[in-house]
């Protein structure tokens, strides 16, 4: 595996790997690789002939107050990660190379991001969307795999490349958890004990809201209020940043429960916000 920090290396590198027939498959990400990446990663070989994995802490998809500063940061335990998954090349830029010079463009999904994450954060989707339009724009044509935990993200992504007729294809992969399903995060590691004893409190909440769908459950506001009461049950969780019932194509929150729809919900444990969704069918 080799390790590239030049946007020209990289281009030069996965142009001569397309000229010989290669299929790229990317996968982009800010470090502190987890058995969730390491999933994406292992996705992205089994169907592509080459992968490249992006290693890059975005500081434009972070407010003031955010945790840019205490991000983690390893870049040789992520290597090791990204290479046993079958990561062969990794790019890892610096601040300078991704924005030489003040950042004057913004890419923009209004629609899709206002609600729920973009409520909570309203800079971070536009700071997502430009890092992913540059990194697209670096590493040209490809299948790109991002993690449906980023639920909000990934619709996001998937229109962008649409409207902007990227030559990428958007390849959604499921979540993957620990053993007692809380959805695997860099996040994770800043979790006291106490906090991490409590967090799998989420996707309990997310499951019981999807058991009161499954009994026949059509109103939004009633699937609601029950992921907001199993929350509740959790001492150190505040008070959640949103809890939503949302058509999964549009994430608008439907006037009765039917068809494709994604719960999602947003909840600290201390200076830890931790978010997370499922899936529910309702035919």
């Amino acid at each position: 595996m080799k390790i590239i920090h030049t946007i020209a290396e990289l281009r030069a590198t996965l142009d001569a790997e397309r000229s010989a027939g290669r299929r790229i498959g990317f996968v982009p990400t800010m470090g502190a690789l987890h058995g969730g990446h390491g999933q994406l990663i292992s996705t992205a070989s089994e169907s592509s002939d080459c992968v490249v994995v992006s290693i890059y802490v975005n500081p434009l998809q972070f407010a003031p107050d955010e945790d840019l500063d205490t991000y983690p940061r390893m870049l040789e335990a992520d290597s090791e990660v990204a290479e046993r998954a079958g990561a062969e090349f990794v790019f890892v830029p610096s601040d300078g190379e991704m924005y030489p010079h003040e950042n004057w463009s913004t890419v923009s999904l209004r629609v899709v991001t206002e609600p729920w994450e973009g409520a909570s954060r309203p800079s971070h989707f536009d700071g997502v969307a430009t890092v992913v339009t540059k990194l697209f724009n670096i590493v040209g044509e490809c299948a790109a795999f991002f993690g449906e935990k980023d639920f909000q993200q990934l619709a996001m992504i998937r229109r962008m490349a649409s409207d902007l007729n990227m030559l990428v294809e958007v390849i959604g992969v499921p979540t993957v958890r620990e053993d007692d399903g809380l959805a695997m995060s860099s996040r994770n590691l800043r979790l006291t004990a106490e906090h991490r004893a409590q967090a799998p409190i989420v996707n309990r909440a997310l499951r019981a809201g999807a058991t009161v769908i499954d009994e026949g459950e059509r109103d939004p506001a009633a699937v609601e209020a029950t992921i907001r009461q199993v929350l509740a049950t959790a001492p150190a969780a505040a008070p959640p940043d949103y809890v939503a019932v949302v058509d999964a194509a549009s994430l608008r929150t439907p006037d009765v429960v039917d068809g494709e729809i994604r719960l999602l919900t947003a909840v600290r444990f201390g200076d830890v916000r931790l978010i997370d969704n499922i899936g529910v069918t309702v035919s």
